[in-house]
């Protein structure tokens, strides 16, 4: 797994402005801007998109314009979300733990936010973000991280942060429609507050108010946590737009005139100077503003913004806990003294936050509080890759694991199957020697009985050679004792078996006279032979 990518894009969509942003990181992750690029909003108002295909032409725009300034190609990008629709939902959930014995774990606190996941929306809501707010552990309460914790029961009060989900499908369409991917939404009061907070603030209290174009976000903090954010419907336009109605100019020409010369405190206005507008219709003569008049038309709708402010600070239960006061940014921040009225109107501490206090380089001129929440999106897209890759790869480790398991599991039942086949072999081999023995101790037995046979065979041939001497002998002396007393008759030895068996009887023949002496004879040469 490679390590975090290099760069990350991020895309600002304004009320009254598109900001594309490119970022990195240097080997200590310090941010550096190596790029922006800003064009007039088309298709939004006040914080929401309402035509995502004018929008994404001023997206494609300044898309196109960075990439070509800075050689750096890009698809994927961060957006943040704001706009009326946003609401906040509180929630609260709770596990029972098998065993009181186990520390709380990582996984329990994951499985109380996917619970939380699970709540009742009204219809056309979506979930945006899922903020834990504090935990419960048995019977110890305002535990801010129970890992590691023994306990049987956990629970957990949630935020949860609501939109319209047609307002979250035009913005994704206003990306997509300019060739991009979207990567991730991000809250943007949030996002402002990582580019211009710091954590000794949020501990202690604080609350964040971006004035932009067309509304005002408020994000209320305290011991590091987000407690309450809610939109005001008001910004720097509404200002604009009264200038324009009251001094009868165009809305340029009056955006001009609060940039240049609008402050946000009459007191501090030179009461005897005059603005002097030339107009661009011939014939017609300048405009003459006081100063005085005009810082009285801001301050008038500056005061009906902080008042807004300060009831939904009201609302968040911290009012008297926000230690580090209030931090203004956005472009609506920059009027002249507006840091003045609300320390007058509120009397609490006030600063102006500027996003270049955590960033490195030249970031291209981007410490600007108009800046705020695309830089604070960048931010919070390299924390996103962080924990995707963090997470990618840990889930390619176990992969790897689980395919070297996998692997070891294949060769040893690969292993057992050959070892089965071998044993097998053996077996029908055993098999094979043992019929081979069988048929030897069989082969064995048959010879054996061959040669009892042969041995039988044998004694009785003797025994038949026996028989047929003897009776051979016996018709011999037969032959001579009829000789010697002159009988004419002559015993014949026929065949000493006449039947085939042991019964036989020597059959005897008696001769004519005629016949005697030729049977003499050979009888003779017989009984030589076998004698």
């Amino acid at each position: 797994m490679e390590s975090t990518p290099q760069f990350v894009a991020a895309i600002d969509v304004g009320t009254t402005k598109i900001v594309t942003l490119l970022g990195k990181r240097n080997e200590n992750k310090k941010l550096e801007i190596v790029g922006l690029s800003r064009s007039n909003s088309m298709g939004i108002r006040r914080g929401e998109v309402l035509n995502p295909e004018e929008a994404s032409n001023v997206v494609r725009k300044t898309v196109l314009d960075l990439q070509e300034r800075t050689k750096v190609v890009f698809s994927e990008v961060f957006v943040g979300i704001a706009g009326q629709h946003i609401r906040m939902l509180k929630s609260r959930n709770y596990i029972n733990r098998p065993s009181y014995d186990d520390s709380i774990t990582i996984e329990d606190v994951e499985q109380l936010i996917r619970d939380a996941n699970n709540i009742a929306l009204d219809e056309g809501k979506i979930i945006i973000d899922i903020l834990p707010q504090s935990f419960i552990v048995d019977n110890e309460t305002d535990i801010f991280n129970p890992i590691g914790m023994l306990g049987k029961r956990l629970e957990a009060n949630f935020n949860i942060v609501v939109g319209n989900l047609d307002s979250v499908k035009r913005i994704r369409k206003c990306v997509t429609q300019a060739g991009l991917t979207f990567k991730e939404l991000f809250l943007e009061p949030l996002a402002s507050s990582d580019a211009v907070l710091f954590d000794e603030e949020r501990e202690a209290g604080v609350a964040l108010v971006d004035i932009g174009g067309g509304t005002t976000d408020v994000a209320v903090f305290h011991d590091n946590v987000l407690r309450h954010t809610a939109v005001i419907p008001f910004g720097g336009f509404v200002v604009t737009k009264d200038i324009k109605e009251a001094c009868g100019l165009s809305e340029k020409v009056a955006e001009d005139v609060k940039v240049k010369f609008g402050i946000a405190l009459n007191d501090a206005a030179e009461e005897n100077k005059v603005i002097v507008i030339p107009s661009k219709i011939p014939g017609r003569e300048p405009k003459e503003i006081s100063m005085r008049n005009l810082a009285n038309i801001i301050q008038a709708r500056m005061e009906e913004i902080i008042d807004g402010i300060m009831f939904q600070i009201e609302n968040s239960g911290c009012a008297g806990k926000l230690g580090s006061g209030i931090v203004i940014t956005g472009g609506g921040s920059m009027l002249k003294h507006l840091k003045e009225l609300f320390v007058f109107r509120t009397g609490m501490d006030v600063r102006i936050g500027n996003p270049g206090e955590h960033l490195i380089g030249d970031s291209e001129n981007v410490n600007d509080p108009s800046y705020a929440t695309g830089v604070g999106l960048l931010m919070k897209g390299f924390e996103y890759m962080d924990e995707h890759y963090a997470e990618e790869k840990e889930k390619e480790r176990q992969k790897e694991i689980e395919e070297e398991m996998m692997r070891k599991q294949k060769e040893l039942e690969e292993e057992m199957k050959r070892k089965e086949i071998e044993l097998e072999e053996m077996r029908r081999k055993e098999i094979e020697l043992e019929e081979m023995r069988r048929k030897e101790i069989e082969l064995e037995e048959i010879r054996k009985k061959e040669l009892e046979l042969e041995e039988e065979r044998k004694k009785e041939l003797e025994r038949v050679k026996l028989k047929e001497k003897d009776g051979k002998g016996l018709f011999s002396s037969l032959a001579r004792y009829f000789r010697r007393v002159g009988r004419e008759v002559q015993v014949v030895f026929i065949e000493h078996f006449k039947d085939g068996s042991d019964n036989s009887q020597p059959v005897v023949e008696i001769k004519n006279e005629t016949e005697k002496e030729m049977e003499m004879e050979k009888e003779m040469e017989m009984e030589e032979t076998f004698v």
